[in-house]
């Protein structure tokens, strides 16, 4: 049976050195990122066993349509993570390993989660967030799960934590939002990150969101009328140009390159200044390449190139896109409903010219 290579001390003491560069040398910098590449590819066989769970019960429960996608969270988020939790420590982090569902309605969100909790398998629960019930204060919401994967039989990976995210078509429509703005303003939007006007509209359409779908409001918004807070949406986006700002991040998503559509694991590479996306594609037995060539690329932006990368596992290629659309900086979705929302303002201020 195969045993970590390193210890938890020793992944504690390189996320310490990615967390202060500054503090260390060329060569412990290096040490640090090889060490950071082994953690997150033994998180893969966890995360494996959890999506083929994971599509045994969609399948089970009947749903089409719905996403199925798996990532190994990027250097750069890892680090701002430490970077803003002192008490975090890189071989604790829950979310090394993220499975994503989406499904197409709060119900079958619902469904799904029920079908967690009802679950008679090994792993053991060890965290929980319920961001329907209670959004998160900027507008977030969603179903996560934090489990710790057991297999005794392999002590290389016993004990890792996988989260497990359950989300509605809407509320990741409204995450990708937050995600492609934040590319373009350089700020991490999603972490509550960047200038207040941005963060206080995102929050506004997520209660927008919320209304359609019958959900509770962040709590900032608690108490307002349906009305308002579609007119405060329509008149912040016009105020904001958001239409235009998010029309205008195309990219050339034709240049997006696949060897084969039965690829395990997909490297999603987008170029900022040039617009483009490629996909590189590999097969299971070559994940080590796959983040090795991760790390190579998370080098070259934390040298200052413009590029953001995820190393991500969907069933189909055709997925990558509907999964993690922020990376094609593809917000259609999220400017439909928008529209929806301005048609409903108006339904509503025309019902009540005719009631007067």
């Amino acid at each position: 049976m195969k045993k970590r290579k390193y210890s938890n001390n020793e992944v504690k003491e390189a996320g310490k050195i990615l967390v202060s560069p500054h503090s260390y040398s060329n060569q412990e910098i290096l040490y640090a990122r090889n060490i950071l590449t082994y953690w997150r590819t033994i998180h893969a066989g966890p995360i494996n066993t959890f999506q083929a769970t994971l599509r045994d019960k969609i399948y089970r429960l009947g749903y089409k349509n719905v996403v199925i996608a798996q990532r190994l969270k990027r250097a750069v988020s890892i680090v701002s993570k430490l970077n803003r939790f002192s008490n975090m420590k890189l071989s604790t982090m829950q979310d090394i390993a993220g499975l994503r569902a989406i499904v197409n309605n709060v119900n079958q969100v619902r469904k799904v989660e029920k079908s967690y909790r009802e679950s008679t398998f090994t792993h053991i629960l060890k965290d929980e967030k319920d961001y329907i019930k209670e959004p998160a204060y900027s507008g977030y919401r969603g179903i996560h799960l934090i489990y710790q994967y057991v297999n005794p039989n392999k002590p290389e990976s016993d004990g890792l934590r996988i989260e497990v995210q359950i989300r509605s078509k809407l509320q990741h429509t409204w995450a990708t939002a937050v995600e492609t703005m934040g590319t373009f303003l350089d700020y991490s939007l999603k972490s509550s990150q960047g200038p207040v006007n941005w963060l206080e509209y995102f929050s506004l359409v997520s209660a927008g969101f919320a209304i359609l779908e019958d959900c509770p409001l962040p709590s900032q918004h608690v108490g307002r009328s349906e009305k308002d807070i579609f007119k405060d949406i329509v008149d912040e986006s016009n105020k904001l140009r958001v239409e235009e700002k998010l029309r205008g991040f195309s990219v050339a998503a034709d240049h997006i390159f696949a060897k084969s559509t039965n690829s395990k694991y997909n490297l999603i590479t987008l170029n900022l200044e040039k617009r483009v996306v490629n996909v590189k594609s590999y097969s299971a037995r070559y994940l080590e390449q796959a983040n090795t060539d991760y790390t190579k690329i998370e080098s070259e932006i934390s040298d200052g190139a413009p590029l953001q990368c995820v190393l991500v596992s969907t069933n189909k290629i055709d997925s990558l896109r509907k999964a993690y659309p922020s990376y094609f900086l593809d917000t259609q979705e999220f400017l439909k409903k928008l529209n929806l929302i301005h048609a409903k303002l108006r339904r509503l201020e025309s019902s009540k010219v005719v009631q007067s």
